[in-house]
């Protein structure tokens, strides 16, 4: 079996979520658990940080492999959807899992997954645990695919569990209010396990509290020594010395702002983690109390994306005509992004966007920028979930236009761009991906 026919089976025998949507997404853990025993039940075996929320989570569980990585440890990375290739979803020490590990799987395993028929991701979760396993990575950072309770890598029993805020979105799955969907990203603290909390909410913070208090993590309150459960935005300390000495970042989105913080807190909280020490030579195989790790959190935030690949999130992938691209698919993250577009001096701006069937659309459409300088080209993403380019056009409501396939309305907006422009791609993971595979493509044409 060649790598590509591995993926042809993973896409169609299982179509992933990031095609189909809802027709992909097995809430419960069985069957994820039924997969984990027969490959040896390799989630009883990691130390790992389980990160949840509506955004940033990806970004928190990269920075946060990043400043591990840049300590010294040997860090495995699961984060989904990919952009390109579904090898970037699994990681060790930024690089992805080699072709011939995902063949071997499919091919050892076949039977198995035919007779019983896991989902896409809980298939890749598998498969990432037994990798990371077999790789004897010191720490894994885990991203919760969707929601948190009912979500496959929720069979973990984590060191640490991050939450980094709560939106509105996948309200389908995992309910239309906000306290609802708090419940569902909560379902991953766990007895015993200390929490960070990246951003607050009036209807959420009581939700949080409560699971904590049910897991025995609150104590007596949120000041006494028993307490392991951590707001984020709350940390005043935390902040204050985190924004006077604040480190460089390779992450360039105003939105970031949340997550270095999320991130920050979150390893000033493992750091204090006792069974941390045994990883750190010559404490290997101690118990270490007492010892407390220094997690070279500037290099590791500095340097983010280059040691773990994190790609899309406001990512300048040309200088002239400056082109940009951002992976903010909802309106909790088209606001940041929205404000930043509005930031730019650029005197013409040209938005090239796309949007899934399942996101706040119309709440989005408001927050766009409007007015002489921004030039919209709507497109399709390339997913089974698109919102057609002309339905978005229609929804605008404004003067723009309508390019069906990504490729072609991106070169447009190239050719049509001056040098002192700009140009923005996003609303939609997968038009980011195929902005990424163009550059890539282009760049190697340039090199030949």
């Amino acid at each position: 079996m060649s790598y590509q026919e591995a993926i042809d089976y993973l896409y169609s025998s299982r179509p992933p979520f990031h095609q189909v949507g809802a027709a992909a997404y097995k809430p419960g853990l069985e069957n994820t658990l039924r997969l984990m025993a027969h490959v040896g039940n390799p989630h009883e075996h990691l130390r790992a940080v389980h990160v949840a929320g509506t955004n940033g989570k990806g970004s928190t569980a990269h920075l946060i492999a990043a400043v591990l990585q840049a300590s010294g440890l040997k860090v495995g990375l699961y984060t989904s959807p990919h952009l390109v290739d579904l090898r970037e979803r699994i990681r060790v020490n930024g690089t992805p899992i080699p072709e011939a590990e995902v063949v071997a799987f499919i091919e050892q395993n076949r039977d198995f997954l035919d007779a019983t028929q896991p989902s896409f991701f809980e298939t890749m979760t598998a498969l990432a645990f037994r990798y990371f396993v077999a790789q004897n990575v010191d720490i894994a950072v885990v991203e919760v695919g969707l929601g948190g309770r009912l979500d496959s890598t929720n069979v973990i029993t984590p060191i640490l569990s991050v939450i980094t805020n709560i939106g509105m979105d996948h309200t389908e799955f995992l309910g239309n209010t906000l306290p609802k969907i708090a419940k569902e990203k909560a379902g991953i603290i766990k007895p015993g396990v200390p929490c960070v909390i990246g951003e607050t909410h009036p209807q959420t913070m009581n939700v949080f509290l409560d699971r904590a208090q049910e897991c025995g993590i609150l104590g007596d309150g949120l000041e006494t020594t028993d307490c392991r459960i951590w707001f984020a935005d709350q940390c005043g300390y935390m902040r204050s010395r985190r924004l006077r000495e604040a480190p460089e970042c390779d992450l360039k989105g105003i939105y970031q702002e949340h997550n270095l913080q999320t991130a920050y807190v979150a390893l000033q909280v493992l750091r204090n983690y006792t069974l941390l020490a045994s990883l750190f030579p010559p404490l290997r195989g101690e118990l270490g109390r007492g010892f407390h790790p220094t997690f070279n959190i500037r290099e590791g935030f500095a340097h983010v994306c280059s040691l773990t690949g994190l790609r899309g999130r406001w990512e300048t992938l040309c200088d002239q005509p400056l082109t940009i691209c951002d992976t903010g698919h909802n309106s909790h993250g088209i606001q940041y992004v929205a404000r930043q577009l509005k930031e730019l001096t650029n005197p013409h701006i040209w938005i090239v966007f796309g949007m899934v069937n399942d996101k706040d659309t119309d709440v989005v459409m408001r927050l766009l920028p409007s007015g002489e300088r921004y030039h919209y080209i709507f497109t399709t993403p390339n997913t089974q979930r698109a919102r057609s380019a002309q339905e978005m056009l229609s929804l605008w409501g404004k003067e723009g236009l309508a390019i069906e396939h990504p490729e072609q309305a991106i070169a447009y907006a190239r050719t049509n761009a001056k040098p002192e422009d700009a140009i923005f791609i996003g609303g939609s993971n997968y038009l980011v991906g195929e902005a990424i595979k163009g550059e890539m493509t282009h760049t190697a044409k340039q090199i030949v």
